[in-house]
């Protein structure tokens, strides 16, 4: 039974990864002028835009307001030179582009250009379930926590799609929290048994 929703889980992440893509252009940009033009295709309302700099402080946060393309101009010629990131954050992962900009000038670095799958979480009564697409085969840790504490910490790595299940104690109820570091982001779920 547990393999059986395994495989399932799988396909499922599989069948989404293939549905993307279908369609490779999922990102534009475009200089006009002195402006640039940042289209994604295929957004959901409440999916979120970020531009930051390269010290990680947010410039730009916007909701997205509308499911379909989305487009919006922007006037960079008055950011410092340096390097910018664009961040699209969608449901099972974060699409990051990367901007140079030099004396007002801006460029794009397509081969900076990546996709970022999330890990999914999944806990019913006590199991729980990690699933996670790593292309990159980014390592992966993992700490579950009982009211506080670490009660179990390990690192995944060498798959392309990492799953795995823990079962905790039945007599064990309370608080838990399951802590995923992965591709310099920390994912984390909190949750009682």
């Amino acid at each position: 039974m547990k393999t059986a929703k395994q495989i399932l889980l799988v396909a499922l992440m599989l069948g989404t990864l293939i549905g993307y893509a279908k369609d490779n252009k999922i990102a534009t940009y475009d200089n006009v002028d002195d402006n640039v033009k940042i289209v994604f295709k295929s957004v959901k309302k409440g999916q979120a835009l970020t531009i930051q700099n390269e010290n990680g402080e947010i410039l730009y946060k916007a909701k997205i307001k509308n499911s379909g393309n989305y487009a919006q101009t922007f006037d960079f010629t008055n950011l410092e030179d340096g390097l910018y990131t664009t961040v699209l954050k969608k449901d099972s992962e974060s699409i990051i582009k990367k901007i140079k900009i030099k004396n007002g000038k801006v460029s794009f670095l397509d081969d900076a250009k990546k996709k970022i799958f999330k890990p999914t979480i999944r806990t019913k009564d006590n199991l729980v379930l990690i699933s996670k697409i790593a292309f990159n085969k980014a390592p992966v840790y993992v700490s579950l926590y009982y009211k506080g504490d670490l009660i179990h910490s390990e690192t995944l790595k060498g798959d392309e799609i990492v799953n795995r299940v823990y079962k905790l104690s039945e007599q064990e109820k309370g608080d838990y929290k399951v802590v995923i570091n992965t591709d310099n982001k920390v994912y984390n779920k909190n949750f009682s048994i």
